[in-house]
């Protein structure tokens, strides 16, 4: 950030010692510059980090719902098994009762 800022500034500052328009009004233009330049690579860097940090959160989010979704159908299986069970259970109850 602080790096972006010394490069505009020293590249600014250049042309002007090159130009041969090196005042002090528009030296200040080019600190004015520079300053707005690491304002605004300040503002970018804090919403990268939010963003960031909404993506971490939305992440985090993301593996509770697998793992509630692998818990349903975890409990969803052993409901199957059991009504399996007792389907095979009444059909064994139901032949016997027929073969009397």
């Amino acid at each position: 950030m602080k790096r972006i800022a010394t490069k505009i500034g020293a590249v600014a500052a250049t042309m002007l010692l090159v130009t041969g328009c090196a005042n002090q009004t528009a030296l200040d233009e080019v600190q004015a510059t520079a300053e707005r330049a690491a304002a605004d690579a300040a503002a970018a860097k804090s919403a990268a980090d939010a963003a960031r940090s909404a993506a971490d959160r939305a992440s985090q989010m993301a593996s509770s719902a697998q793992s509630t979704a692998s818990q349903a159908l975890s409990a969803a299986q052993g409901a199957e098994n059991c009504c399996d069970a007792n389907r095979e259970r009444l059909e064994r109850m139901f032949q016997k009762s027929m073969s009397k």
